[in-house]
């Protein structure tokens, strides 16, 4: 009998062992991680992306005469074998799984089957104020099971922030940013002089010229008193948001997945993974961090201080896609904020302006794209080549997928930093082209009837607010700071919350 346990011990350290060295994270760099799977595609060369510098020989083009080298988006209503949607359950059982089947093979990836389960847990809670509200500011972390790959470990970082004095549970907007407390609740005065007092003290004991220094300058503080909030400034985002009765949620997309291509063996994909390299259809950052946000989602669920039917998702840029792809593929979220997010977000991947799929499927960005994407940027590869033209589908059928739900597209102007490179006459049509599915399923779209081919942008800070669909270019420049209040006013006509 003991011989039987020590053997059943050796086996088990064996089996413990081997299953350790399998889940050794292989380290890349980016450019390695981008020629892995060039290789596994069959791809030998690729199409370089686009300079945004307009005096580089390689510059992007602005000349709307070459933008339309595909003259047509993919129809959203018009099904694989050619029939046209006509009806909501058409929609629904046969056209809609047709893009979202395009969208995980060729553009943002799978999610995989054997997603470990998130357990949260509220490690902090603080008394704080936003302006002069007073909230109640939750540091909140989502562990992921990594018992299958000790090695990586992902813990989901999210603050949320609430009205005190809410007698009920409020919207919230989940924020792609850093999860970080408002303004930590303070020590009063005279707990910062005992605080002061005593590091003074120590600072002094074993050092003559600190101690000399305080001398000299006794009634120096090395810690500064208790900080207010400053009067006449503008409201911040989140100041509007608490203003409005809502809360706010910042979750850190990089403590779910690292916004570089070196991260991918690493992270959430990394630890599904095992620590070893994506498969051409394996998900990409965008997809991981949308679906953090989803597993944020799950925790406001729980939390009795939120309206977790009325959550929204906002980001700017690169998270500016995220949130789009995070509506796209997560129906609880009620809306969307979508701002200044280019290609890969609601600019068209098909058009000739700025920021170009070559500039997605290079070296630089394809961490947020499934692998699959980099072939639409092949010039040599076992297939041929492969151009824009070629891809299933494109961004109005992103915003499509998302309706009859609420989304707010939001960019802002080139002359203060919302660059030309993010083609917001592109993400206009896109949004025109996307209204046909809005109105099949009942809902309203921006409002504009012309055909999106020639459909132009209205004038800046002219709001399309009507619908559940919306269209705001505000005066500023990479933010969506300045549509925060016109989003939440938009947003309440739906919501239509109880008064607090």
């Amino acid at each position: 009998m003991r011989k039987r346990l020590v053997i059943c011990f050796v086996v088990m350290c064996v089996l413990a062992c081997g299953a350790a060295a399998q889940c050794s994270p292989v380290i890349f760099t980016s450019e390695q991680d981008h020629q892995n799977m060039m290789d596994q595609l069959g791809i030998k060369a690729t199409r370089p992306g686009w300079s945004g510098d307009e005096s580089a020989p390689n510059h992007a083009n602005y000349d709307p005469a070459k933008a339309n080298p595909f003259t047509d988006l993919p129809d959203a209503l018009t099904t694989k074998d050619g029939k046209r949607v006509t009806t909501p359950e058409m929609w629904w059982k046969q056209r809609r799984p047709e893009i979202i089947e395009d969208y995980e093979r060729e553009v943002y990836g799978r999610l995989p089957r054997n997603l470990p389960k998130v357990t949260w847990k509220v490690t902090i809670t603080d008394q704080e104020r936003v302006g002069f509200i007073p909230v109640v500011a939750k540091r909140v972390i989502g562990h992921v099971d990594n018992s299958a790959c000790p090695q990586i470990n992902v813990d989901i970082s999210m603050t949320l922030v609430t009205p005190a004095q809410a007698k009920g549970p409020v919207p919230v907007l989940m924020m792609f940013a850093r999860s970080v407390f408002p303004a930590p609740a303070q020590p009063t005065q005279d707990e910062f002089e005992l605080i002061n007092k005593k590091l003074k003290e120590l600072l002094a004991k074993d050092d003559p010229a600190i101690k000399a220094i305080f001398e000299q300058h006794p009634a120096y503080n090395p810690i500064a008193g208790p900080a207010f909030p400053a009067f006449g400034s503008e409201r911040t985002p989140t100041e509007e948001l608490i203003s409005a009765g809502w809360g706010y949620v910042a979750i850190d997309p990089a403590s779910i997945q690292a916004d570089n291509a070196a991260g991918l063996t690493r992270g959430i994909i990394g630890l599904i993974n095992k620590g070893q390299p994506r498969k051409p259809d394996d998900w990409g950052s965008l997809r991981a961090w949308a679906w953090g946000a989803a597993r944020g989602l799950d925790y406001l669920e729980s939390d009795p201080t939120v309206d977790a039917k009325h959550a929204g998702i906002e980001g700017v840029s690169r998270y500016g896609k995220a949130a789009l792809v995070t509506m796209a593929f997560e129906p609880r979220f009620f809306m969307g904020l979508i701002g200044s997010s280019g290609k890969g977000g609601v600019t068209p991947l098909r058009r000739n302006w700025g920021e170009a799929v070559e500039n997605l499927a290079g070296g630089g960005a394809h961490h947020w794209m499934a692998g699959n994407f980099i072939k639409y940027a092949a010039s040599d590869g076992k297939f041929g080549s492969k151009l824009p033209g070629d891809l299933p589908v494109d961004s109005n059928e992103l915003i499509a997928v998302c309706a009859p739900r609420l989304v707010f597209i939001s960019y802002g102007v080139p002359e203060k930093g919302d660059a030309r490179w993010l083609d917001h006459q592109g993400s206009y049509m896109a949004t025109v082209a996307a209204g046909a599915v809005y109105r099949l399923l009942g809902a309203k779209d921006i409002g504009v009837t012309e055909d999106y081919h020639t459909a132009k942008m209205p004038a800046v800070n002219v709001g399309l607010l009507d619908g559940e669909l919306a269209w705001r270019q505000h005066d500023g420049g990479h933010t969506d700071a300045p549509n925060i209040k016109y989003f939440i006013q938009w947003a309440n006509k739906f919501i239509q919350p109880k008064t607090n």
